[in-house]
């Protein structure tokens, strides 16, 4: 059985319906496979440059502070040691790559299956456009009002919106995204998600082709 949406206008008011394709829109909830991919989305988002100096590469002298007995005090080898102001890390911090590879289709099963779930609770809303006249923040205020969106909401366009990304940039838990750059992180993470219809088009398109 197809799966079909309802279309509003920027007012809340239903004005047409659509029907979605089942590849994107009608996956079944995988679970482990969406943890993996935005496990490692974040993992590639870490720059891993962090490197701090062992006990060999701070400055001062590596001759014994004082004599091993007989002074009262605690005995040490070298001013160097992580066990003094200055001195060196224990187990310094080095360079690494966090980064973690996923394979194409395994990432295109879990956006779909991610964005189906999301789907199947109504938290999926499709606008048949935008139209603003300028880039007011009110305007985009006002829409997400007549939706009742009061958490975070990601909104799909299916092209580079000027006035949209403008006026949208001062609300909090607001993120604006290119269908063509939208991931399954974002759609996890948003309690609401808005696409345009020809946002909708243009991603059944990119995610089916060659596959009908």
């Amino acid at each position: 059985m197809s799966v079909t949406t309802k279309v509003y206008d920027v007012n809340a008011n239903e004005v047409g319906s659509m029907k979605l394709n089942d590849k994107v829109f009608a996956v079944p909830f995988n679970e482990p496979l969406i943890h993996q991919v935005v496990v490692a989305y974040l993992a590639n988002q870490r720059q891993g440059t962090k490197r701090t100096l062992n006990r060999g590469e701070v400055r001062g002298r590596a001759k014994k502070p004082w004599r091993q007995k007989h002074t009262g005090r605690a005995r040490h080898g070298s001013r160097r040691s992580n066990l003094w102001i200055k001195g060196g890390m224990a187990f310094a911090l080095r360079p690494r790559d966090f980064s973690q590879k996923i394979n194409k289709t395994a990432r295109k099963v879990a956006f779909c299956s991610a964005l189906s779930a999301k789907l199947e609770q109504k938290d999926v809303v499709v606008v048949d456009k935008f139209g603003f006249e300028n880039n007011k923040t009110k305007q985009m205020a006002k829409v997400l009002e007549n939706f009742k969106f009061d958490k975070t909401v990601l909104i799909v366009l299916d092209s580079a919106d000027k006035n949209v990304i403008l006026a949208s940039q001062n609300i909090p838990n607001i993120e604006v995204v290119n269908v063509d750059l939208v991931n399954t992180y974002q759609i996890v993470v948003a309690n609401k998600v808005m696409f345009t219809k020809d946002a909708v088009k243009k991603l059944e398109e990119a995610y089916t082709d060659g596959n009908n």
